[in-house]
Formats: structure tokens, C-alpha cells, sequence
């Protein structure tokens, strides 16, 4: 009984999808296969998978939707993880949704880079290829075919989200973590405006200048390295001249990748002082880079955005 009751809801969802397939927009919200769904904080956490257009792959992202949602539209953040990170360190290490529903914030989480791509490659170490985005779009072979990460993240998910959930698509905001937020401050410096606040945990903040950060690029982006410069967010900041921007950065004093030159603060602090772009830079004594260190100080992150994105 339970198989035919079963194969009945698979025919009839069939039916509904095709169906719906003469609406535009209709295709778009059936775009979208939920993977998961749990009450937390009178809110949901979901996740949800979807075919990229951009990266040529299934992708998957949480999704946390406060109680708020069920009946107003509300303001979104994103949250960029780092190396080797899926949808799932975030939302189930940062201890964010407590603070997401007393703000009545939705928080959208993606992976980090496209998966099952077979690209030559993509798995041979750690810190490129899969899991490592590095939220560019690459331009070398063989590469530049999937990993598209940053225009993933700045067009076609929000678009996504904007069509599917209960947000408002004029307050949106960005923040991450390592290599994430590297990812978040390039977002926001290189699209001027289309955030209303950014923030970052121990960012990867002159990639050109570390170990990290030439890999990849020499990887993504090939050899010359004034292809490199506008994916760095303390190269941008000396030609950014968007709205003003304050920006929010935590950093672990006893981070172990801080030590070993890979994450560089010092060098955006300088860049934004010399161009007078607020920047409010803490150096948290006895933390490193875990996600102990970023559930300690996710919701200062999530209250410094609340101030731009509520009213």
C-alpha cells in the first residue's frame, strides 16, 4: 500500500511539473527539490538542490527561514563558507539561527564550489577544486567551464531566492568565513551598492599575496597576475567608489593560518584607511579558526548587519 501511495505522489508531482512548465516563473519555483526541513527557533532550517545554469551541476544551499517569513517579506544574508566546507558546516556548526530569528533575517548558506563536474583535477588536493571555489569565475581551461562561483553567487542564486522565498530583494547583505570571507568582501567591493552591509571571520584578505590565493588563481584565473587583482579585495578597495561600506572583521589572535601568512589582514586594513572606508578590524585573544571561534562571534556579525537591513 505504502508503494503505491508513494508512486501515486511521484505522478502526481510529474503531473504538476509539467503543468507548470508554461509559466516562466512557474518553471523557476519548481527549479527548486527539497532536501531537508527542520524546526528550529520557531523558524526552519532547510535545504534545498537545484540544477546550475552557471555551474553546469547540481548545487545544493541551506536555507534559514525565520518565523517572520511565514508572513512578511524579509531581508537575506549570505554567509560564504570556506576550504573545504558544503552547505552544511554552516548551518550546523555556527549556532546562527537563534540570532537570525530574533532579527527576522533569512540566511542563505551555499557550497563552496560545483561538485561531480569531472574535471581533470578537481580532487588531487585540498585547497583547489572541489571545496575551493575561491568565489571566482575562472577563465582557464579546464576549469572555466563549472567554476563560475562568483557569478553563482552575486545573479543566479539570489535570483533563485528572490523567486522562491519570502525575502526582499532590496535588503540583501553578505559575510563569511576564510576563504568565505574573502569571498564576501570581494562581492561586496565589486558590486557597489548591491549589498547593504559586509562582514568576515578571518578572510583570506590579500589572496595575491599568499600561498593560498596564488594557487588558486594561477589555477582559475592563469598566470598574469593583473587578472588576479579584481578578485582581491585589498587590490579593490583602492579603486572602489560605491557607497559607503562599514565593514565588520573578526579575527582569532591564535589562529594558526593568520601565523603562516595566509590570511593577511593588516594589508586591507592599511588599504581601507588610506581610502577611508570604515572598517572595524577586532583581534580576539586565544581563538583560532574553527567554527568554535565563529559560533562565538556569528551573532555580533548577524546584529551588525540587523542595523542595515531592518529598518
Amino acid at each position: 500500500m505504502l508503494r503505491i501511495l508513494q508512486t501515486r505522489v511521484a505522478v502526481a508531482a510529474a503531473v504538476t511539473l509539467r503543468i507548470c512548465a508554461a509559466s516562466p516563473l512557474s518553471v523557476t519555483k519548481m527549479a527548486l527539490t527539497q532536501v531537508s526541513s527542520t524546526k528550529c527557533f520557531e523558524g526552519y532550517q532547510k535545504v534545498y538542490e537545484h540544477e546550475s545554469s552557471e555551474l553546469k551541476c547540481k548545487m545544493r544551499f541551506g536555507i534559514y527561514l525565520p518565523p517572520k517569513a511565514e508572513s512578511v517579506k524579509c531581508p537575506v544574508l549570505y554567509w560564504l563558507s570556506g576550504l573545504t566546507c558544503t552547505e552544511q558546516n554552516f548551518i550546523t556548526k555556527a549556532a546562527s539561527q537563534q540570532a537570525a530569528a530574533e532579527h527576522g533575517i533569512v540566511i542563505v548558506a551555499p557550497d563552496t564550489s560545483p561538485r561531480g563536474c569531472n574535471v581533470q583535477g578537481e580532487d588531487d588536493s585540498w585547497d583547489f577544486g572541489t571545496g575551493a571555489g575561491f568565489y571566482v569565475n575562472a577563465t582557464e581551461d579546464p576549469w572555466k567551464t563549472n567554476y563560475r562561483m562568483h557569478a553563482y553567487i552575486t545573479e543566479e542564486l539570489p535570483r533563485l531566492i528572490d523567486a522562491n522565498f519570502s525575502v526582499n530583494p532590496e535588503k540583501m547583505s553578505i559575510f563569511g568565513h576564510s576563504m568565505g570571507g574573502h569571498g564576501a568582501l570581494i562581492c561586496a567591493l565589486k558590486n557597489p551598492g548591491k549589498y547593504k552591509s559586509v562582514s568576515a571571520l578571518a578572510p583570506i584578505c590579500n589572496p595575491v599575496q599568499c600561498p593560498w590565493g596564488q594557487k588558486a588563481f594561477t589555477g582559475y584565473l592563469g598566470p598574469d597576475k593583473s587578472k588576479w587583482e579584481p578578485y582581491d579585495a585589498t587590490c579593490l578597495v583602492g579603486t572602489y567608489s560605491g557607497p559607503l561600506l562599514d565593514i565588520l572583521i573578526d579575527q582569532g589572535k591564535d589562529d594558526q593560518f593568520l601565523a603562516a601568512g595566509q590570511l593577511l589582514p593588516d594589508n586591507f586594513i592599511a588599504a581601507c584607511t588610506n581610502k577611508k572606508i570604515p572598517v572595524v578590524f577586532r583581534l580576539q585573544e586565544g581563538y583560532d579558526h574553527s567554527y568554535y571561534f565563529i559560533c562565538t562571534f556569528v551573532g555580533d556579525h548577524i546584529k551588525h548587519h540587523a542595523k542595515y537591513l531592518n529598518p
